[in-house]
């Protein structure tokens, strides 16, 4: 297949100034900036860490009990 037998339909630009009359730096910053735009991820790719100081399951406990080290089980994390 040569050259002038391509059948490509010309394809629609991605950008059009309707008004005013911007230079090539404003261009290249809409466009870095709709480029950055389109290639961010909308959700993150995992949740963030949760300390487990601040975890709802450290407020559903076993009872305390007393005895020998019972002191370190009454605050520390699990």
């Amino acid at each position: 297949m040569s050259a002038e037998e391509t059948t490509e339909e010309p394809r629609r630009p991605l950008l059009r100034v309707v008004r005013g009359n911007p230079d090539d730096a404003e261009l290249a910053a809409l466009t870095a900036v709709l480029a950055g735009l389109a290639s961010a991820s909308t959700e993150p790719s995992e949740p963030p860490a949760r300390s487990r100081w601040a975890d709802p399951a450290a407020l559903v406990r076993a009872p305390l009990r007393p005895g020998q080290g019972a002191w370190r089980a009454s605050a520390l994390p699990r």
